[in-house]
């Protein structure tokens, strides 16, 4: 019942499908195996596109002692086994998946390790570790990125894996299907492929077989992994971009992962941060959108989302509002904690009272003594702020 994904796991770095900047001759990786000579290092990039294939094909060529374990699923008991065999043997490559979830139990046992070269940690992660993976235990590897596979990396490894099945029988139409419907990741193409194959009595794959079982694309992007952040990014720097295309097709695949809370959360930020008081009705367009969301659900909600994220793209954008608030939080920070001028204190018999007076200004100091010429305020050139910015000159004349 072996998988043929896992059946098919390199043996050797000529068999890593991808990865050329790392695996091919004369890359960093392909030369370390040359040389014989391994480092603690730790491979990250997204699910399928070869993390643990590198790390077999490593230790295989290199004919390492090696144990894998799961940051998650093995236990301090299971690194303290791993440890002894180490200390029995002189040296062990350890490979960790998930190396981000490794607690502090974990880490605490092996950066000595690591220091002294008993252990030659490989760590896979689909997050990001300059954010998620301890410094400590970042500090002691290399870091090495994959790449996405590209469709006719998905295509050359999909035909090398057509030998591993007798009998198979399978058009170029449906081939590229399983290829499409992958989105890079060549375990779930694999997997695929493995199911088209015996979910057919004569071992012939269609098209039509393949979308029996599978029409929908995987989409990168998981809740809890980096992807999910990139995309998040991706979808807010398009609208701060004006890029009403690109804004669209992430908030597709926003859409796609089924995550509204997000888009809601980031729509609210960027209706304030982004475009501000350029266009100040987009915060309460912004609210009316997500309640109607709410109401109708999907799929219905994307409607009023692709109204309100158009909307948002091709609005005029201004920051001066989040430029103004850190301006002020970075004086505060720095000591600028002055004392609030006697005539606008609670009570005071000498507060004049700016109704009283025409157009409700009045020449009065409501800074600190000692920020009483600051200006936080910088106004961005649009027409509503123009407006704004013509009111505040004429106050401060």
């Amino acid at each position: 019942m072996e998988l043929l994904a896992e059946k098919l796991r390199p043996k050797c770095l000529d068999d890593v499908i991808g990865q050329k900047h790392l695996v091919s001759k004369g890359k960093v990786i392909y030369n370390l195996v040359k040389n014989k000579k391994l480092f603690s290092m730790i491979l990250y990039g997204n699910p399928g596109i070869g993390k643990t294939s590198i790390a077999c094909a490593i230790v295989n060529e290199l004919g390492c002692r090696f144990r894998m374990l799961n940051a998650v699923i093995n236990n301090k008991s299971d690194f303290d086994v791993v440890i002894e065999e180490a200390k029995m043997y002189g040296e062990m490559v350890l490979i960790v998946d998930e190396i981000h979830r490794m607690n502090k139990d974990k880490q605490d046992i092996l950066l000595p390790l690591l220091e002294n070269g008993l252990i030659i940690l490989i760590g896979l992660t689909t997050s990001n570790p300059y954010y998620k993976i301890n410094p400590a235990i970042r500090s002691r590897c290399q870091i090495f990125e994959l790449h996405n596979l590209e469709f006719e990396d998905i295509l050359e490894g999909l035909n090398k894996a057509k030998k591993a099945l007798p009998k198979l029988k399978i058009d170029d139409d449906a081939l590229k299907q399983i290829a499409y419907l992958s989105s890079g990741d060549f375990r779930s193409a694999l997997n695929l492929l493995e199911v088209a194959y015996y979910s057919s009595l004569d071992f012939h794959i269609t098209l039509d077989s393949v979308k029996s079982i599978n029409a929908k694309p995987a989409i990168i992007g998981d809740m809890n992994e980096s992807g999910h952040y990139d995309l998040i990014s991706a979808f807010q720097k398009s609208i701060r971009g004006s890029d009403v295309d690109a804004s669209l097709y992430y908030l597709g695949r926003l859409i796609a992962i089924g995550d509204l809370d997000i888009i809601y959360r980031r729509m609210t930020v960027i209706a304030y941060e982004d475009i501000g008081l350029a266009n100040p009705g987009m915060g309460p367009k912004v609210r009316a959108c997500i309640e109607s969301c709410e109401m109708l659900g999907l799929p219905e909600a994307r409607i009023p989302l692709s109204v309100t994220v158009i909307e948002l793209a091709l609005s005029p954008k201004s920051n001066s509002g989040e430029e103004s608030i850190d301006a002020v939080l970075n004086d505060i920070e720095n000591g600028a904690s002055y004392e609030t001028p006697a005539w606008i204190k609670t009570n005071s018999k000498d507060y004049k009272y700016p109704h009283a007076y025409p157009k409700h200004w009045v020449k009065q100091q409501y800074l600190p003594d000692k920020l009483k010429n600051k200006k936080y305020y910088k106004a961005c050139n649009n027409k509503y702020e123009n407006g704004l910015n013509q009111i505040n000159k004429e106050m401060k004349e």
